[in-house]
């Protein structure tokens, strides 16, 4: 019987390892650990958030800058400028319960 128990709680941990591994943006929003910031980058609303949420963060901001650059490139302006312009249309689209930075850099929720 103790080995069935191993087994479960085994089994149990390894789920809820690979649903936390598989964290999406929405759910990170949605859970409070992520927030959309003014410069079109994500920030980290709660310093307490999952390794997955923080690996996650950066790796959306990694492909943000990316794009940032690639736009800024194309149509000739500075990347200060994408990147503003990117904040504001991606806090104007953040889903209602969900954070985004407020001009004075204070999170609120939408």
């Amino acid at each position: 019987m103790t080995h069935l128990k191993t087994l479960t709680l085994t089994i149990l941990l390894v789920m809820f390892t690979l649903s936390a591994a598989a964290m999406d943006l929405n759910t990170a929003k949605s859970k409070g650990f992520l927030g959309e910031q003014q410069n079109g980058y994500l920030g980290l609303v709660n310093p307490g958030a999952p390794g997955d949420a923080k690996s996650l963060m950066q790796q959306v901001n990694d492909q943000r800058r990316a794009n940032y650059q690639s736009i800024a490139r194309t149509n000739g302006i500075d990347l200060k400028s994408v990147e503003s312009l990117a904040g504001q249309k991606a806090i104007n689209k953040t889903a209602r319960g969900h954070f985004v930075q407020a001009p004075n850099g204070q999170w609120v929720k939408k």
